[in-house]
């Protein structure tokens, strides 16, 4: 196993940053400095400033993130973080990509820092769905902007998908499938035709859905549901 993808599977961080740290003399394999590109076996003694590092069997969690948590493993003002609602035993693990503090739904947290960096990377362009509610009524051509890719912060973003799945006088809610995923996009795209979002919750990842999950619980992903994300 090339020794950035052993420190990869051990936890320490994602491949690239594992180069970093190989490359900074940090990492040794039977004593001798590691080499990028290097293979190495469970055989070796693999250290990490001077610990020793083993490949432990990754976790995957899926999430339904409520309102009012943080998408990250700590926080300085010492708000709640998507990790309070896992539990206790669950290794070095830390979630993929973001949903913000007053946002909701699917988020997916691991230990595997390869997957994790290829969900989030926008190169990638996996497909992500969220329900969107919006006050008062909104028509289907009012949305061709966004579908079209709207100018937001200095920038335009990419085509989507956007229908309106139930409309009345109070509320409009719409289905959204994005590629992209930067700070608060799907605000500010609303925000750019005259709309505040009033929820956000992402319903989808490619296919994979919360069917079963209510809000704040979580489960295991399936064999089947892990190799379906690394087929992404």
């Amino acid at each position: 196993m090339r020794i950035n993808k052993f420190l990869a599977a051990a936890g320490i961080a994602a491949r690239r940053e594992c180069d970093k740290i190989i490359e900074e003399g940090k990492v040794t394999v039977n004593g001798a400095a590691a080499t990028l590109g290097m293979d190495v076996s469970e055989s070796d003694e693999v250290l990490y400033n001077g610990v020793k590092v083993t490949v432990k069997t990754n976790e995957y969690y899926i999430l339904n993130k409520p309102k009012g948590y943080i998408t990250a493993v700590s926080d300085d003002r010492g708000r709640k973080t998507v990790l309070d609602l896992l539990p206790k035993s669950t290794g070095r693990i830390f979630p993929v990509g973001r949903l913000d503090y007053d946002s909701e739904g699917l988020l997916i947290l691991t230990t595997d820092g390869d997957l994790a960096q290829r969900l989030s990377h926008p190169s990638h362009e996996i497909p992500k769905t969220y329900l969107v509610k919006v006050e008062g009524t909104l028509t289907e051509a009012a949305l061709n902007p966004i579908r079209s890719g709207i100018e937001i912060d200095g920038y335009k973003t990419k085509k989507c998908k956007a229908h309106i799945v139930e409309t009345n006088k109070a509320y409009t809610k719409v289905h959204i499938t994005i590629t992209e995923g930067k700070n608060r996009e799907i605000r500010k795209m609303f925000a750019a035709i005259g709309k505040e979002v009033m929820l956000l919750k992402r319903i989808k990842i490619g296919e994979l859905t919360l069917k079963g999950l209510d809000r704040g619980a979580y489960r295991k992903l399936t064999k089947q549901e892990i190799a379906y994300l690394n087929s992404l």
